[in-house]
C-alpha cells in the first residue's frame, strides 16, 4: 500500500512530536495540527474558537480559494484538532468554563489523542487505520490468519 505524501509527511511528525515530548493540547504550536503544519500557529486564524468546525472569515477564504496546508484544507485542519482536543478530554470549543482535563500531557491521554488523530488521517485518504493492529490477533482453525513478514526486537 502506497502511503499518500501528506499523511506519511503528518505520521512522521505526530511521531517525532509525541516522542520528543513536543506535543500539547494547549499549545498550537505543539498540539496535532501544530506539529503537523511545521509548528506554526497561523492556522488558529481559521477559526474563531479553538477546536471549533465554524471557518472565520479567513478561514472561509482559503477553503474557497482550495488552499491548503501541507496538504490539508482549512476544514480538514479545523476537524483534526477537535479530533485532537475532543479525544484528550477537553470539551470543544475550547473556553474557560467547558470541561478541561485535569492533566492533559499525560502519555496515555497523549497516545489517545494521537491514536485518534491517525484514524481520522486514514479516513481522510479512504485507507485502513494504519495503527489498526487487531488483524495480527485474528484466527482460523487455530492457526494465525496473517503472519509478521519480520521478528520484531526492542
Amino acid at each position: 500500500m502506497n502511503t499518500p505524501y501528506r499523511l506519511e509527511q503528518a505520521l512522521i511528525k505526530l511521531y517525532n512530536a509525541f516522542h520528543n515530548n513536543r506535543l500539547n493540547p494547549e499549545d498550537c504550536t505543539a498540539c496535532a495540527v501544530g506539529n503537523i503544519l511545521d509548528n506554526l500557529d497561523s492556522w488558529k486564524h481559521l477559526s474563531n474558537d479553538h477546536g471549533s468546525l465554524n471557518l472565520s472569515y479567513v478561514g472561509r477564504v482559503h477553503q474557497n480559494l482550495g488552499r491548503k496546508f501541507n496538504g490539508y484544507t482549512p476544514l480538514e485542519i479545523l476537524q483534526i484538532e477537535k479530533v485532537f482536543l475532543e479525544t484528550c478530554g477537553f470539551a470543544t470549543p475550547l473556553c474557560h468554563y467547558n470541561k478541561k482535563p485535569v492533566n492533559a500531557n499525560t502519555k496515555e491521554t497523549l497516545f489517545n489523542g494521537l491514536c485518534a488523530v491517525v484514524a481520522y488521517l486514514c479516513a481522510l485518504e479512504n485507507i485502513p487505520n494504519v495503527m489498526d493492529y487487531s488483524k495480527l490477533f485474528e484466527f482460523e482453525d487455530n492457526m494465525p490468519k496473517y503472519h509478521l513478514d519480520t521478528l520484531l526486537t526492542i
